[in-house]
């Protein structure tokens, strides 16, 4: 976290600005790190805690489940551990494999009330939603966990090598809490809601779609994952008819798991299809491709539902 600036380099710099007060290197241990956070928050520190990968969090996941959100539950309301964990997160094709350093399950963190879940796509994105963690923290005591996509740390283009397109401005405004982003608000032929990766990959996909189809594809990036942007998904699928939920974690326990619940209740007659990974561990090397979300099977499934 501090001189070398993380594992992944995101923190580069920030300790040499503000000094050992407010950027330290701890024990590399998740039960100290987020102990270190909830005895920080009980005297109206800020602290942001990091956690080198999201499978390392299940070693601690008592501190925010049993500690940090249930505080104040417990104290009716009288007290708070107000904190935000940043976590480099989810299966990366190319990255080390293996269960600890690919882990792209988020059903545990769901599953806790009043935890606020947010996984950021593009750097603007990650502006903006870090703006609307520090107030949600500050303001309302919340407890915020912020899923970073470890695969995106390095992507710059969008379609082809060197067309940059995946950057853009960062921008000075907050990401709206419980709101998605919108690509694509012209008249379209099917919705797909996704996060993280899959924005990256769902871009790619209605390019594909619309070159070589003429399908027009308008591309929600969720952004909250709890509480999830159930209006925004609603609204869009209700306009255009279609819904392609793309989920890069594994089809039990998912993001698609809870909006197919959430279109059975409430549009039952919705078309509706997800695509996601196995349920499985990602393997090591050329093998996680077998378990993880594609590019083509995106495109499949948005032909079969048009």
């Amino acid at each position: 976290m501090a001189r070398r600036g993380g594992l992944h380099g995101v923190t580069q710099g920030l300790h040499k600005r503000f000094g050992n007060l407010r950027v330290f290197d701890t024990l590399l241990d998740e039960q100290t790190i987020l102990g270190l956070g909830l005895g920080a928050a009980l005297v109206d520190l800020v602290p942001v805690a990091e956690i080198q990968y999201l499978a390392f969090l299940y070693n601690a996941l008592d501190q925010l489940r049993g500690e940090a959100a249930n505080l104040p539950f417990l104290s009716g309301g009288t007290l708070a551990n107000p904190m935000l964990v940043r976590i480099a997160s989810f299966a990366d094709p190319t990255g080390p494999g293996g269960h600890f350093h690919n882990e792209h399950s988020v059903g545990a963190l769901r599953d806790v009330p009043g935890l606020v879940l947010a996984v950021p796509a593009r750097a603007r994105d990650a502006l903006g939603l870090y703006r609307t963690a520090f107030d949600l923290v500050r303001r309302e005591r919340r407890v915020v966990v912020m899923l970073e996509p470890t695969v995106l740390y390095r992507v710059r283009d969008l379609c082809r090598p060197e067309d940059g397109e995946w950057l853009e401005p960062l921008g000075d405004g907050a990401a709206p809490f419980g709101r998605a982003r919108v690509y694509g608000s012209g008249p379209a032929d099917l919705v797909i809601a996704t996060y993280g990766r899959g924005v990256w990959l769902s871009l790619r996909a209605a390019r594909e779609l619309a070159d070589r189809s003429g399908l027009r594809v308008r591309v929600l990036d969720l952004r909250w994952l709890a509480p999830l942007p159930v209006e925004d998904v609603l609204g869009h699928a209700a306009e255009v008819g279609r819904l392609l939920v793309v989920d890069d974690c594994r089809k039990s326990g998912g993001i698609a798991e809870a909006l197919a619940s959430l279109v059975a209740e409430a549009a039952p007659r919705l078309a509706f299809a997800r695509v996601t990974a196995a349920d499985s561990f990602v393997p090591i090397g050329p093998a996680a491709a077998e378990v993880l979300v594609s590019e083509a099977e995106i495109v499949e499934a948005a032909r079969g539902l048009c």
